[in-house]
C-alpha cells in the first residue's frame, strides 16, 4: 500500500481549525470577561465542545476519501 496524502493534508487541516478557532474565541475574551462567571464557564465549556462538530467529516475524509 502506498501512503495516502491525504492523513498529512488532514492533520493539517485539524491544526488551522483548531488555530482558527481557538483565536476567534480567544478574540472575544473582552467581552466575554465582563460577563457573570457561571455564563463564562457555559460559553466555554459550549464553545470548547463545539470545535468537535466539523472533525468528524474530516476524520472520513482522511480514512476513506469520501466526505460522509
Amino acid at each position: 500500500m502506498t501512503p495516502s496524502w491525504r492523513k498529512p493534508a488532514g492533520v493539517l487541516a485539524i491544526l488551522a481549525l483548531i488555530t482558527i478557532w481557538a483565536v476567534m474565541i480567544a478574540s472575544m475574551s473582552g467581552m466575554v470577561g465582563g460577563w457573570h462567571w457561571a455564563v463564562q464557564a457555559v460559553f466555554y465549556l459550549v464553545t470548547g465542545i463545539v470545535w468537535i462538530t466539523p472533525m468528524r467529516p474530516l476524520l472520513s475524509w482522511m480514512e476513506t476519501g469520501r466526505w460522509r
